[in-house]
């Protein structure tokens, strides 16, 4: 059995790959193109990467408990696994209004974001305690009930589904 820290350790590993092929992306590809929103009216490359910043600090805050949302879970309730919830996961689904990217975003930008939003939430996955971390959960509409010792791989997967979405507008 995984112990908390071992599950934490694993899934900012896991995140940080990911952050890293995104941001790769974002820096490898000609400004103009990572800039240039798509003509389907979808979000620019710059948009996609300010969008996962902005999703990131809202984690990080979760997890530290700068923003409220989390809440303990009712006594003798566990959350379900993670490997479930992404089961469930629809193919598409509109952001929030909070973490919708505005019209233009330069790439500078949305990499400086990207920095700043992943060092917040590496720092606070690094510091979560494991009871807050198993006993509080933040419930999304759509996502549903995750553990705050989830959100690590919920920002991991989330990276990894916009990173194909920015490859796909790309066309690489």
């Amino acid at each position: 059995m995984e112990t908390h820290e071992e599950r934490i350790e694993r899934t900012r590993a896991a995140y940080r790959e990911a952050h890293a092929r995104l941001v790769r992306r974002l820096s490898d590809a000609p400004v103009e193109a990572v800039e240039r929103v798509p003509a389907d009216a979808g979000w620019s490359v710059a948009q996609i990467g300010w969008h996962v910043a902005a999703t990131d600090a809202w984690f990080a805050a979760a997890l530290s408990g700068d923003a409220p949302g989390a809440k303990p879970l009712p006594a003798g309730v566990e959350g379900k696994p993670w490997s479930e919830l992404a089961a469930g996961l629809p193919g598409k689904f509109e952001a929030g209004k909070a973490v919708c990217p505005p019209g233009e975003v330069r790439r500078d930008d949305a990499l400086k974001r990207l920095s700043d939003a992943s060092a917040r939430l590496d720092a606070a996955l690094a510091g979560l305690p494991a009871e807050r971390g198993l006993r509080y959960a933040i419930t999304h509409p759509v996502v549903g009930t995750v553990t705050l010792s989830q959100v690590g791989d919920w920002a991991t997967a989330h990276t990894i589904r916009h990173n194909a979405q920015a490859k796909r507008v790309l066309g690489s």
